[in-house]
């Protein structure tokens, strides 16, 4: 009887188009074995034939936590473990450590096995590469699952925003746009708990035609292709290298991508990423509208009918006064959103500033008669004609309001 994962991955290659004949050679299974799970709706439920106990079983825990971490020998190991009481041989240590070697082998195995194909995956990660002038530096890497064709990017956070601005540069770079794009379970992709996809990672994803794709809890070795990159990128061009700023980093980054890292013959595909590249069948670029990044923040309208951002202050029209509302900034644009409906539009201030709108300021003076029963006239506020707004401190109008 074969395993859960066993019977998984026969079910994925044969979703992947495979035929009986490759999925025999590509798990080791008899092709009776494969028909058998292709005509199944379910696995069957396993049953763990019953073990005998050993001398061995009360070290087996340490035996192989000290084996994966340092790979010690079986003499080595034997004489730990005989410090601790082990009265067996070391020929029954050694048959425990070939069968830790067998599932090593395996798992590599069954993570290059599951080759997709041009243009239709591609993996992304971050990585913490180290500290420059105090702060954090990062590396966000993604790579072409078929061609292994591979992107670096440098930056000091791991924001969402600037998660997208990398993804922007990397389908720049490599000249189009993958199928499906895959991530672990990170913050910025699936909001924690609930699972569900974050609504401006899928807005973009939908922008750009991809679909996003995080791997299964407890199996991160599906996303093994980007973590032996990122890896790579650690042995290969960080160890050992010193970089005047981040800037620096990126250029020498760059000029590592193009001569070495891209170039290579890889070890497992066996030719280099960039002459795979050019079977890539991703979608251009050129037909598709620039996506504008914008940032999205919480705010409550204040009593002046103003919200703020950034030390600078922007009008609403006074209904919304005491509201919660979401203010978007974009590149040289703020909305001010009340659900889906924009409520307020302006051009993004210097910092310290208050921009007002001309029908807000005479809207929110229209209320402050009502309530004060003034007949006082309407403050003359000068607004440009470029963006109607008022850039200048609103004195006179917050004077009349307080009157």
């Amino acid at each position: 009887m074969i395993r859960l994962e066993q019977w998984m991955d026969i079910k994925e290659l044969h979703r992947q188009g495979h035929s009986i004949h490759a999925i025999t050679k590509l798990t080791g299974h008899g092709r009776n074995t494969v028909r058998k799970v292709l005509r199944q709706p379910a696995p069957e439920p396993f049953k763990t034939p019953r073990q005998r106990r050993t001398i061995l079983d009360a070290y087996k825990a340490y035996l192989t936590e000290r084996y994966q971490s340092c790979a010690l020998s079986g003499v080595r190991l034997c004489e730990e473990i005989r410090a601790q009481g082990y009265t067996g041989s070391l020929d029954t240590v050694q048959m425990f450590l070939k069968t830790l070697k067998s599932e090593q082998v395996n798992k590599a195995k069954a993570t290059v096995r599951f080759e997709t194909a041009p243009g239709q995956q591609a993996q992304a990660d971050w990585a913490e590469v180290g500290r420059f002038e105090s702060g954090t530096v990062y590396a966000f890497v993604l790579v072409l699952s078929f061609s292994r064709m591979l992107y670096v990017d440098f930056t000091r956070s791991m924001a969402l925003p600037e998660l997208l601005a990398c993804h922007q540069r990397a389908f720049a770079y490599l000249g189009g746009i993958p199928g499906t794009l895959l991530y672990d379970n990170m913050a910025q992709v699936r909001k924690p708990g609930s699972g569900e996809l974050n609504p401006l990672m899928a807005d973009f994803a939908a922008h750009h035609g991809f679909a996003v794709k995080t791997h299964q809890p407890y199996r991160p070795r599906t996303k093994g292709k980007v973590e032996r990159a990122v890896d790579y990128l650690k042995d290969n061009f960080l160890n050992g290298r010193s970089f005047a700023g981040l800037e620096d980093l990126a250029v020498q980054g760059r000029v590592w991508l193009e001569n070495v890292a891209n170039v290579r013959h890889h070890a497992t595909t066996g030719e280099r990423p960039v002459d795979l590249w050019k079977k890539e069948r991703l979608t251009p670029l050129t037909d598709l509208r620039l996506y504008v990044l914008a940032q999205r923040h919480e705010r409550k309208v204040d009593v002046e009918g103003f919200v703020q951002l950034d030390r600078s202050r922007y009008s609403v029209p006074p209904q919304y006064v005491g509201k919660r509302v979401i203010v978007v900034q974009k590149e040289q644009r703020i909305e001010v959103r009340l659900g889906e409906t924009i409520i307020a539009e302006h051009g993004a201030a210097a910092a310290g500033a208050c921009v007002a709108k001309k029908e807000h300021v005479e809207a929110m003076w229209r209320e402050s008669l009502a309530r004060t029963n003034s007949s006082a006239p309407i403050p003359k506020v000068s607004f440009t004609d470029a963006e109607n707004v008022a850039t200048h401190p609103l004195s006179l109008y917050e004077e009349a309001i307080a009157l």
